[in-house]
Order: structure tokens, then sequence, then C-alpha cells
């Protein structure tokens, strides 16, 4: 069996080793399962990773429970290894990063807009499961990350229910302060920070978690996530404060606070409270503004596929990415043109996708390759990607997330049917 350490891996340029693969399959490269633990969290075990492999990278850096797709990201984990967090590329018997690739490649991967714009993939997903809930916390935006040089980080969320067998320990999330919170009182939570818990979520609000539905979450707006496995596409960062101390009995460490934050703010507690934004964490009317229901692309049921958005919307202004779930009948087939290179997983069922094969895996060990992931270039999208289910009985279902800008056409915020 061939694993991922087997296979040789290229440094050097990859241009035409790129070229020879997108032009055998119509503008995919196939990915290999990229696995990220954290320390400070319990894994929730829907990953589909060999129960033996969960603490793969060792104990001390605890469990893993996030798979990241499509990633030229880097993991900003204490004693990563060199290359955690990016997914690499599978070539017959070599392999290397998509980000060389990227780099190598550029307009011929990610398309020219997104190429000009910002000269990399600069956004990745990911599945993130836990057993617990987990601190809650905000992810800074553009302004505050340059202080640490790096990046801010909008996110949204999907449960697919291929992964959501189990809700887990707590299927509910916090969001934001409840309307008329004041900065005094998260300020006091912070004071208390090593007397036990601070008490933050007496000041939050949780909401019931439902597979199928999602959610579009900005920068700085606090949030504790549930125990559902979340699909999650965002901006290619890892950069987040916890403002929890403690979850579940566990205590959250102040350094995981202040981690993204510059060192001479590390005590200034005023500080650390404006890296919040009052007016969206306190807004009265949050679900209606930030949750997400899946809306038809188009009526092709007749046609034996249905191809949904799950994440939709913009985040002041901007659109930074959008993702679609496609479902194919058994023993359909179908062509289907997007507007830009996306990353995809497939969690349900087993077919092809331009001719390459293309199933979900029951188990995986941790240096295994699968065959449920691919990048496809802009061009490949554009051109049309031919899914077909090989399956009698069971439905062949995919997820993919696109970059920023790549669907003017995707529906806003509030789109889908009020519940």
């Amino acid at each position: 069996m061939k694993t991922v350490t087997a296979l040789q891996t290229l440094t050097g340029n990859v241009k035409t080793t790129v070229e020879n693969a997108l032009s055998e399959t119509g503008g995919l490269l196939r990915l290999a399962p990229c696995w990220v633990p954290r320390s400070f969290l319990q894994p929730g075990l829907r990953l589909k990773l060999h129960p033996d492999d969960i603490y793969a990278y060792g104990a001390n850096r605890g469990g893993i429970d996030e798979r990241w797709f499509a990633s030229t990201t880097e993991a900003a984990n204490e004693g990563r290894v060199p290359d955690e967090g990016l997914s690499y590329c599978v070539v017959g018997d070599v392999r290397f990063t998509l980000r060389k690739a990227v780099e190598d490649c550029g307009a011929l991967i990610v398309g020219k807009a997104i190429w000009d714009r910002y000269g990399r993939w600069p956004v990745y997903s990911k599945f993130f499961d836990n057993m617990g809930p987990i601190p809650h916390h905000l992810h800074q935006n553009d302004e505050q990350a340059k202080l640490v040089g790096q990046e801010g980080k909008p996110e949204s969320y999907y449960f697919p229910p291929q992964q959501n067998n189990v809700g887990n320990n707590f299927p509910y999330t916090f969001f934001g302060l409840e309307p008329g919170v004041t900065k005094e009182q998260v300020r006091k939570c912070l004071e208390d920070w090593n007397k036990g818990d601070n008490g933050i979520l007496d000041l939050s609000k949780a909401y019931r978690l439902k597979p199928g539905t999602g959610w579009l979450v900005g920068p700085c707006i606090l949030h504790a996530p549930g125990s559902l496995c979340t699909y999650e596409p965002q901006w290619g960062s890892d950069v987040f404060g916890m403002y929890q101390s403690m979850v579940e009995g566990r205590y959250v460490p102040w350094d995981l606070l202040v981690k993204d934050m510059p060192k001479e703010k590390h005590q200034d507690l005023d500080w650390i409270v404006d890296q919040i934004d009052w007016e969206a964490n306190t807004d009265p009317h949050f679900r209606d503004h930030h949750y997400l229901e899946p809306i038809p692309v188009a009526d092709t049921e007749s046609e034996g596929y249905v191809d949904k958005w799950i994440v939709y919307g913009k985040i002041n202004g901007r659109q930074y990415f959008t993702a679609k779930e496609l479902t194919v009948m058994p023993g359909a087939k179908c062509v289907v043109k997007d507007n830009g290179a996306y990353g995809l997983i497939c969690v349900q069922g087993v077919g092809k996708i331009n001719g390459q094969p293309l199933n979900s895996p029951k188990l995986i060990r941790f240096h295994e390759l699968t065959e449920d992931e691919y990048f496809c270039t802009e061009e490949g999208a554009r051109n049309g990607v031919t899914f077909e289910n090989a399956s009698s009985t069971e439905p062949l279902v995919c997820l993919r997330y696109f970059g920023p800008d790549a669907n003017p056409d995707a529906p806003e915020l509030g789109a889908a049917p009020k519940a």
C-alpha cells in the first residue's frame, strides 16, 4: 500500500509536473489528507482517522481533531512539524505541497483574479471535530493581526450530516454577547482569569446546532463552538484569542488569549477588551445576520443531482469565500461548471471525478493516501467537471469551497426561507 511518506517529495520547480497532471485530469490535483492536532482540545473521533493514530504527533502535541483541505496555510501550533497544515498534491509516485504548486504555477492554479490580487491561495477549509465545546474566542481582524505580522480571519461553518452521526457532549455554540453587556463586565472576566471559570459565558447566548445548516462569522466576534463536526471554509490564517479561562473543568492558559497580540499588550486588559467588535457581538438580531440554510443552485433534481449553496453572504461588504454541497444520485452522472477554483472533499459514496477515482473512505491511517480530496483549477471548473456515481444505492456527496469573489451570483445572507 502506498503511503504519503513513501512518495518522493519534490522541492524544485513543479510546473511541468503540474501541467502534465492537469492535462490528464481535466484540471484536477489529487490531495493527500492533512491532519492537524490541538494540544488544548479533546478530539471528537469523527474524522475517520484510525483510533490508533489519534495521537500520531505524540500525546504531548495533543490529539488530532482537525483535517485541513486544500491548504497552503501553516498551522500556528507550538512544537509544530515543518509542513503542519500544508496539503500535499499526489502525482504518481511523487508529492509536493499545494503551496509549491501555486507558487510555481500561479494563475494556472488559482485563477488570474486571485493570483493578481493575493499572489497565493488565500483561503482554506477544515473539518473541526471535538468531543465537547471549546473556549469562547475570537479571530482578529486584519488591522489587529497585522500588529503581529499576521492576517485576520473571517470564517464560516457547515455541519455535514455525514460527519455528525453523533452530536457528542455539547452541540450548542455560544455566539457574541447579550445586548446590554458592558465592557466593564468583560474586563471583570479577564481579571478573574485565575479564579476558576471566569464566567464569560454568563454574558453570551447559546444556539442549538443543526446538521445540514451553518453560520457565517466575521472577525472580532466571540464564539464558543459546540461539539458538532464542522466544515469550515475560512481565510488563510490561524490567529485567535481565547477569552474563556476554563472549559469543562480544563484550564485555558492566558497565553492562548494573547498569543496573537503584541507582547506589550499582554496585560493591558482594556486593550484586550477593545479587540471585540462591540456592535457585532451585541447585535440583538445576531441569528438573522449570521445563520445559513442550504439554498439550491438550480432545479436539477430531475437530472439526477442537486447542488446547494451552503456558505454564502458577505462580511463587511466582502465575499471572502463560498461553498457548495453536491449530491449525485445513485447511478447518475452530471457535469458541473463553476466560476472559480475550489478545494473538494467527498463525504459520502463512491464514483469518479473527471474519470479519476472518488470515494469516501471508512477508516484512514495517519500516513495513508485517500481518493476523497482534490483541488480543481479555475479553468477546470469553468470548463466543467464530470461527476459519476458508481453506486446503485448510495448518493455521492461532495463539499467544495471557493476563494474570494469567485461567486458573485451567490445568495445574500438571509436569502434562505425563514425558520
